[in-house]
């Protein structure tokens, strides 16, 4: 290097370090302020740009990534409580630490949370969480724990099963995963109605897994996506039946009598279908099939 080199590079640390940590005193001012609360929502450019806090780091990536995570947990404390508040700056620094630090997975899991809550618990911003956590995946390829939160802002805060579906799957073939990633997979499908996708997942545990626990599940679930999918198509016909006749039919043996089946149509165990007063079908209440589908999917705590 020569000398002209090291001169500018010298005079860019003597000047960009000073620089740096009069942002970051004044990023600390904004926040233990009331007064300035206001104007924590504009922040300036060299607050805003994780590319340019990290020119600015010299090498203190870690430290400024600690600091920035920090100054993020303190500036969401602040404003929770107030459904009028707004949190504009709070991905911003999120994204400077997670920028700094990319291994912070802290920062992505909880982030995410502040992000996701509803106003006056949090920033009412899935998108901007599902992106934090996307960020996060890419920078942390065999983090499992990743792909459970994503999936969990797809499928409760934004509704999206198919897609949180796909994210569950993928986490569930990850290094050290636990089944439940599988399972969660093929429950949301099922929640979705992709009973293809579903079904194909709880066949796929059924052949591979040599735990009998599993496989007792796996059938299971198999049988109620077999029962779920005869309704939907006994429904169709039960359609089919009351606009022609002008009554729902009392049983399925009624439909075979009009020409509308061919034979009654019986669940995986054998058990005939039967026709409530809804005019929807149903499981026969001696069947031992569970219609898992009807209850309520419920997402498991779980830690890395």
């Amino acid at each position: 290097m020569s000398g002209t080199s090291r001169a500018w590079t010298l005079r860019v640390a003597l000047v960009g370090v000073p620089l740096m940590f009069i942002a970051l005193a004044a990023l600390q001012r904004r926040l233990d302020s009331q007064a300035l609360s206001e104007a924590m929502q504009n922040e300036d450019l060299v607050l805003r740009s994780p590319s340019l806090v990290k020119k600015l780091s010299l090498g203190y990536d870690a430290l400024l990534a600690d600091i920035y995570w920090t100054r993020a947990v303190q500036y969401y404390g602040q404003r929770i409580g107030d459904a009028h508040t707004k949190f504009d700056s709070l991905g911003p620094l999120l994204d400077i630490a997670t920028t700094l630090d990319p291994k912070l997975i802290v920062a992505y899991r909880f982030g995410a949370i502040f992000l996701s809550e509803p106003r006056a618990v949090g920033a009412g911003r899935a998108d901007l969480a599902v992106n934090l956590v996307q960020k996060g995946i890419e920078a942390n390829p065999d983090q499992w724990i990743l792909n459970y939160d994503l999936g969990f802002l797809y499928y409760w805060r934004l509704k999206d099963y198919p897609k949180a579906a796909q994210v569950y799957a993928e986490g569930g073939k990850k290094p050290h995963a636990p089944l439940v990633m599988t399972l969660m997979a093929a429950r949301v499908a099922q929640k979705g109605n992709d009973l293809e996708t579903s079904r194909m997942i709880f066949l796929q545990l059924y052949e591979s897994s040599r735990d009998k626990n599993v496989r007792k599940m796996a059938m299971r679930e198999l049988r109620a996506l077999k029962a779920q999918e005869d309704e939907m198509h006994l429904d169709e016909i039960i359609q089919d039946y009351t606009r022609r006749f002008g009554h729902y039919p009392v049983s399925t043996k009624e439909m075979v009598q009009a020409g509308m089946l061919p034979f009654e149509p019986v669940d995986s165990i054998g058990f005939p279908y039967v026709i409530g007063p809804d005019g929807k079908s149903h499981l026969n209440p001696d069947s031992p099939v569970e219609p898992d589908a009807e209850k309520p999917l419920q997402i498991p705590q779980i830690n890395p």
